[in-house]
């Protein structure tokens, strides 16, 4: 793992062969664990071993609640999907955090505005996570980086960022309940599962352009 830099760096280093997803929600005990955790599933599907491709996935909480386990329902629904919830401890989010992170996906649009008003230049980099699926679908894969080529992973998924970022002014939300994923803390296991479904739906796509590969069948 990477040191955590200063405060006052400006962001993410670009020459460094890591590729830092920072997952953002308020808590850090049900949405953005289930996403953390479910990034780390779809990549290790398609690519083995995420940390080989230089691909490193953390999540924190604008309250996060430190050192907390996570709640019992994200555990549950997480490994209904598929994913390891286990040896997960919350935290909360930093300066640090935020300064060593090349993409940071937000439950919410109050998430994201948080993170990008702690500056850093995060603001490029910053999206809600269902903003960035919106924004990723419109672009065309064809034209990122090999991910096989020079550069790998890691440089295909810089140059995802930046066309999003690009996209973000012209590709709108087509209502404001579009971008957000609702906060399940409280409620009832059905609703954990339809968050933890609609978290999963909306990675896949944002995998498969991280990588350059599919979900396998």
């Amino acid at each position: 793992m990477i040191a955590p830099q200063g405060r006052g760096i400006a962001g993410p280093d670009d020459h460094t062969d890591t590729f830092r997803i920072l997952h953002v929600s308020t808590g850090n005990v049900c949405r953005s664990p289930i996403t953390e955790r479910l990034t780390l599933h779809a990549l290790t599907h398609r690519l083995g071993d995420p940390m080989a491709g230089g691909l490193v996935v953390e999540s924190a909480g604008t309250w996060g609640h430190e050192g907390a386990p996570m709640e019992a329902h994200a555990a549950t629904v997480l490994a209904d999907l598929g994913a390891d919830p286990h040896g997960f401890i919350g935290r909360e989010l930093l300066d640090e955090h935020v300064i060593r992170a090349d993409l940071v996906l937000t439950a919410t649009r109050d998430h994201r505005a948080q993170v990008i008003s702690m500056g850093h230049s995060a603001g490029l980099r910053t999206f809600t996570l269902k903003e960035f699926t919106r924004l990723v679908r419109a672009i065309d894969p064809a034209t990122l980086p090999d991910p096989e080529q020079a550069g790998g992973v890691v440089e295909r998924a810089r140059a995802l960022v930046q066309a999003a970022a690009a996209l973000r002014g012209w590709l709108l939300a087509p209502n404001a309940e579009a971008d957000e994923v609702h906060d399940p803390y409280g409620a009832p296991i059905t609703f954990f599962r339809s968050i933890g479904e609609e978290i999963n739906l909306a990675l896949d796509p944002v995998v498969t352009a991280l990588t350059g590969v599919p979900a396998r069948a």
